[in-house]
């Protein structure tokens, strides 16, 4: 979901995917944009770099809701533990 998250506001090269993702090994984010690309979800461009397909931006469209509730519901958790 990170690689997913890093994209939808753009195309990204490798490196600066990485970067991104907390410098997440190579060996990880190549695997990772593999399985993405495999799904449908994520394309590389002609010049490198990668970006979400229609069908990324569907999911991420999808999930907004569940961001907002998530967001909300970490609004009226206590700050600390009781």
């Amino acid at each position: 979901m990170r690689i997913l998250w890093e994209l939808r506001d753009g195309p990204l090269g490798a490196r600066a995917l990485r970067a991104q993702t907390g410098d997440m090994s190579s060996s990880v984010l190549y695997e990772r944009l593999t399985e993405l690309g495999d799904a449908r979800l994520v394309r590389q461009c002609e010049n490198r770099e990668y970006e979400l397909t229609q069908l990324g931006h569907e999911l991420g469209q999808a999930i907004e809701p569940l961001d907002k509730w998530a967001q909300r519901w970490a609004r009226e958790l206590p700050l600390s533990p009781s």
